[in-house]
């Protein structure tokens, strides 16, 4: 089995909360981020030079879908590609509830079948609101943690301004897990790539 140096979840709000076209601000966001060279040097500059990404909608209870499973990134090429297939996500998932604690679960059996050895793993949780449905995330969060997963998060405060402080009570956590912030769907883009290069370059070994 392949070693790589990072096995990456992009868990995507597929939610009510999120209307369409702020669904195509996510995606068009996600995907100039991850375009950005910042970003291919945290993903193919560490010990190893490969990364693994997937992208996971989700919304309510049994409602997540592997959108792209999971991606060897150990180029341009490669990021390019799957950046080309974030921009064009399809909303498959019905726009239900917040179930972040099935999310995570979700999330969590996605990285049981990476079919590689990763020196780090992370979740990136990208929401705009509490969860309100299906299991707690606290006690998901708590066990991916213990498993040496960082869960981190990108909130989007459009209609709870105070998303930060939730997402650090009960989303958040492992080895280093932080979150940021946008006010708005319009500012997406920077702060996905500011969570990006913050999260790969500080840590590339």
């Amino acid at each position: 089995m392949e070693h790589v140096d990072l096995a990456m979840v992009l868990a995507v709000d597929g939610s009510a909360s999120v209307n369409y076209d702020e669904f195509g601000l996510i995606a068009g966001g996600m995907a100039a981020a991850l375009r950005d060279p910042a970003v291919l040097k945290g993903l193919t500059g560490g010990r190893i030079g490969v990364s693994m990404l997937s992208l996971l909608l989700w919304s309510g209870v049994g409602a997540q879908e592997i959108l792209t499973g999971w991606t060897r990134i150990g180029d341009e090429a490669a990021l390019l590609a799957f950046a080309e297939e974030v921009d064009n996500m399809p909303r498959t998932v019905r726009a239900g509830s917040t179930a972040i604690g099935e999310a995570l679960l979700a999330a969590l059996t996605l990285l049981s079948r990476t079919e590689a050895v990763p020196a780090r793993a992370i979740v990136n949780v990208i929401g705009d609101g509490r969860s309100n449905a299906g299991i707690a995330p606290g006690p998901i969060r708590d066990r991916m943690a213990q498993a040496d997963i960082a869960i981190n998060g990108l909130c989007i405060l459009h209609e709870e301004p105070d998303l930060l402080e939730y997402y650090a009570a009960e989303v958040i956590g492992g080895p280093g897990g932080f979150a940021v912030t946008c006010a708005t769907f319009q500012d997406f883009t920077e702060a996905m790539r500011q969570k990006l290069t913050r999260e790969l370059t500080s840590t590339v070994v």
